[in-house]
């Protein structure tokens, strides 16, 4: 292997290395949003236990919370979606970059396209994970004094 093989290896390697960044950022990301889905799972099953009466004050306060659960694990759903999507995408740049390399073909507008595409998608994700975060402070309800629970709504 000549000097100048082993600059490019090495340089093709460094141009890969910056993706695996935001591919950490996105794994970290889809571990927040798993963890959201499982507590909105564990929600709404405890709300359509028979004795859930006890948590909620009537029928009608516990299907409108179900359905705005429902909602929340929409958001979320999209939210991994676009985050895998976005990871899947960061991968496939990284094999191309290599591929590039290996078979000495320029893919460099291919490469650039699916960081792009990466990075976009990543933001929408970012984008439905705080749509159901609005969703989650919107169905907060503190047990707050009757004298005092008219004087803290958002």
């Amino acid at each position: 292997m000549g000097a100048t093989q082993l600059q490019d290896i090495t340089r093709t390697i460094q141009l890969a290395v910056a993706p695996v960044f935001l591919l950490s950022a996105l794994g970290t990301m889809l571990a927040v949003l798993s963890t959201r889905l499982g507590r909105i799972v564990d929600r709404a099953r405890r709300l359509e236990k028979p004795d859930a009466a006890a948590e909620v004050e009537s029928r009608e306060q516990r299907v409108s919370e179900l359905r705005q659960l429902e909602r929340r694990a929409r958001w979320i759903y999209y939210a991994l979606t676009l985050g895998v999507a976005a990871a899947a995408t960061v991968c496939l740049l990284i094999v191309l970059a290599f591929v590039g390399y290996l078979f000495d073909v320029n893919i460099s507008l291919v490469v650039a396209l699916l960081f792009i595409a990466a990075v976009v998608l990543f933001m929408a994700a970012l984008l439905f994970f705080l749509r159901e975060v609005f969703g989650a402070v919107a169905q907060l309800r503190f047990s707050l004094p009757p004298e005092v629970s008219g004087a803290a709504k958002p």
